[in-house]
């Protein structure tokens, strides 16, 4: 047991090792950069799957800049929302001449 005043100022098994702020800062450093290296590891891939999922599906044919912008307004849409408003705008399938009874 820890006597009366005395709190904090045991180490105990639990404790963590004391280390100098310029350390700490030092770690801290390395991991912010190792973190930013899989983080541009992560957009690769996910720009490789993205345009794996929207090749043939005619977006291709946009330009960059389209391509951006559709992507931004769909995402500020989100998904449903998104998907709801296209459908909406989808011309609806030509209809084919009916034999007159006449």
């Amino acid at each position: 047991m820890r006597a009366a005043g005395t709190r904090g100022l045991l180490k105990g098994p639990h404790m963590p090792s004391q280390r100098s702020a310029i350390a700490a800062l030092k770690k801290l450093e390395a991991d912010r950069e190792a973190l930013d290296q899989r983080q541009r590891e992560l957009e690769e891939k996910a720009a490789i799957e993205l345009g794996r999922l929207l090749l043939g599906t005619g977006i291709e044919t946009f330009s960059k800049k389209g391509i951006r912008k559709a992507g931004e307004l769909l995402g500020k849409l989100g998904e449903e929302e998104g998907l709801r408003r296209l459908e909406a705008t989808r011309p609806a399938p030509a209809r084919e001449p009916q034999a007159s009874t006449d």
